[in-house]
């Protein structure tokens, strides 16, 4: 199982959204500050990337925001 497949798994988001909130917690809770807030405001991507369902690192993989292959033709 690759990385994108994993992703698009029920676990991978599930995982996204934790590593989220855990981020977010870590910035407001244990950072705190100017430095914290920016932590925790990152840990809102893989939140939205777990419920929303799409991977903005998809297209590194050669995939779309949605974990599927993209059209030869694309750029």
């Amino acid at each position: 199982m690759g990385i994108v497949e994993f992703m698009r798994s029920t676990a991978g988001r599930l995982i996204r959204i934790v590593a989220g909130i855990a981020l977010i917690v870590i910035g407001l809770a244990a950072l705190g500050g100017p430095a914290g807030v920016i932590v925790a405001v990152i840990g809102l991507v893989p939140v939205a990337a777990g419920v929303f369902n799409f991977c903005p690192l998809g297209p590194v993989f050669g995939v779309d925001l949605h974990g599927q292959p993209r059209p030869h033709g694309s750029h």
